[in-house]
């Protein structure tokens, strides 16, 4: 056996080992383990590192995203430690909330994990709630209709998430209790715009609602992939042998993506960076573009790009955040064509540009 093939299937083991232990223990609250100073200065660190862009610095949410806070007791006092944890390392799919275990692409360890996700609970101060394992009994059907009078403005008519998390997402409900799901409708979520509904609908209507939420499942596991190797310095440029193009820019900054897609279609010469983590560039991106993500240092966040007169073009789920921090970066080192796609990748999927796995075929 190949060594890749070797590291493949350790790998496919140790996840489905961390897989494993999260849905078998996804109803019961693992109690909030002590942690060293060492751990909890490295979760500090690793914190406002990778999670503090959109979380926000003292885990208030909504620094971009619409991410939720941290520091809701409610929320954490009746997420589970494991679900915390899966949710970091696995992300939520098809949204910004990307996955973070190095299985998957990301920069971080199981142990970093854990430990990043027993800091978060013991930052927030919450007390833990065991909630039951047991199902909720209600109406999916009856549980649609209070679902579209009551909650679609944040979450979306089918449930994809818009100002509040997507329900409807797979990785969510593959670790989300039926009891979960309620108290977080009968108690809201404080610090976030989450409110209770324990006086707006009966029992009754709550638990067809909590049924109809149950219904969205799809059945849902990670996969360990197989990673390609990121692209070396002298395949940075897109185009190398291209003309320079002639980018219109909003508040001198932002770019339509038409020009970009235009640009790429002409053959023109560009460098493009994935701001996103980099589990997201394995999964899909921009045909030529360079994962450079968001959490790379000032001192690293340069290396390799041509200086000269070669545009460089940012993109991340934001639509703004993530590359907006890299542009500032190469603009405080004296890049000066440098430019942020304005609508953001999923944008870019939605209006049929191209885009391609992070392994080459």
């Amino acid at each position: 056996m190949s060594s890749s093939s070797h590291h493949a299937v350790l790998s496919r083991f140790y996840v489905s080992i961390f897989f494993s232990f999260f849905v078998l223990s996804a109803g019961g609250q693992i109690r909030n383990a002590p942690l060293t100073k060492i751990d909890a200065e490295r979760a500090s660190k690793n914190y406002q590192q990778y999670c503090a862009l959109c979380h926000g610095t003292e885990r208030e949410g909504n620094a971009a995203d619409y991410a939720p806070s941290l520091r809701s007791k409610s929320l954490m006092s009746t997420m589970p430690l494991n679900f915390l944890a899966s949710s970091i390392g696995f992300g939520r799919p098809n949204t910004a909330m990307a996955a973070y275990l190095s299985d998957s692409g990301g920069p971080l360890t199981m142990k970093d994990i854990f430990i990043l996700a027993t800091w978060l609970k013991h930052q927030s101060g919450a007390e833990t709630i065991s909630l039951p394992l047991k199902p909720i009994d209600g109406d999916p059907v009856a549980g649609s209709a209070v679902y579209q009078q009551n909650c679609t403005e944040c979450h979306g008519v089918k449930a994809e998430g818009i100002t509040a998390p997507a329900l409807a997402n797979p990785a969510f409900l593959a670790f989300a209790t039926d009891e979960y799901i309620k108290y977080a409708i009968v108690n809201g979520r404080d610090n976030t715009e989450m409110q209770a509904f324990n006086e707006v609908l009966s029992d009754r209507q709550i638990n067809d609602l909590t049924a109809y939420i149950r219904s969205l499942t799809s059945g849902w596991s990670p996969e360990p992939k197989e990673l390609s190797p990121y692209p070396k310095p002298g395949a940075y440029v897109t185009n190398p042998n291209g003309d320079h193009p002639d980018f219109k820019l909003r508040e001198g900054r932002y770019v339509p993506m038409k020009q970009v897609a235009k640009a790429l279609k002409e053959g023109k010469r560009i460098v493009l960076l994935d701001t996103r983590t980099t589990s997201e560039w394995h999964n899909a991106h921009i045909p030529g573009a360079i994962p450079i993500p968001y959490y790379i240092t000032e001192e690293k966040v340069d290396e390799g790009l041509p200086k000269d007169k070669t545009w460089i073009i940012a993109y991340c789920s934001c639509p703004h955040a993530a590359s907006d921090k890299i542009i500032n970066m190469l603009r405080k080192k004296g890049f000066k064509n440098t430019a942020v796609i304005d609508e953001g990748f999923f944008n870019w999927i939605n209006a049929g540009h191209p885009i391609i796995g992070g392994k080459p075929e």
